[in-house]
């Protein structure tokens, strides 16, 4: 099971890889918008923002999130992991459950080109 360290490491790498992203991934990602992202597993959630084509983490809580994000993400750590590590695909696990992914019909438009 994946640790709350190694949690906030695949956030970041995901940043970077977003910030150094072209083309309709760069514009996708570049949203300025609250996130969230609660580890099923860890009972944890990551707080911050989208914002410039990079996420920024503000804070983790435990359990859910105390306040509803633009976009919300919610996984357990080691799918977090293998997904930002190459290993899964985003969009495959969606489409089974493995990954929540909620925003607003807008955002979702504009995220689809990361999937």
């Amino acid at each position: 099971m994946a640790t709350l360290e190694e949690c906030r490491g695949a956030l970041d790498r995901l940043s970077d890889n977003l910030a150094r992203a072209g083309g309709d991934v760069h514009a996708a990602a570049a949203l300025d918008r609250s996130l969230s992202c609660h580890i099923t597993d860890l009972d944890t959630t990551f707080v911050g923002h989208l914002r410039g084509g990079r996420v920024v983490v503000g804070d983790t809580v435990p359990g859910a999130p105390r306040e509803k994000a633009q976009i919300r993400l919610a996984m357990t750590g080691d799918d977090l992991l293998a997904m930002v590590g190459g290993e899964l695909n985003f969009a495959k696990a969606w489409a089974s459950g493995r990954v929540r992914l909620e925003a607003g019909f807008r955002d979702l438009l504009r995220l689809r080109t990361l999937l």
